[in-house]
């Protein structure tokens, strides 16, 4: 049982600085759409990556990860 348990562990595993930083990219790629008027919801609905950056950024700052900041 232990070992069927083992693999999907690793895979859960996020690399937070990574996937942070990774998000600051498109919250700047974001940008022009937020000053253009356009809600957040709205850009998260359009862009997959959008939406998986405010869940990182939600996690990320529930569990207090240094250089976390909410959108």
């Amino acid at each position: 049982m232990l070992a069927l348990m083992a693999p999907g562990a690793s895979a859960a595993i996020i690399d937070w600085q990574a996937e942070l930083q990774r998000c600051r990219a498109v919250r700047e790629s974001a940008a022009p759409l937020l000053l253009a008027g356009e809600g957040i919801s709205a850009v998260g609905r359009s862009n997959r990556s959008v939406r998986r950056c405010i869940w990182i950024q939600r996690m990320a700052v529930r569990r207090k990860i240094p250089g976390a900041e909410a959108w």
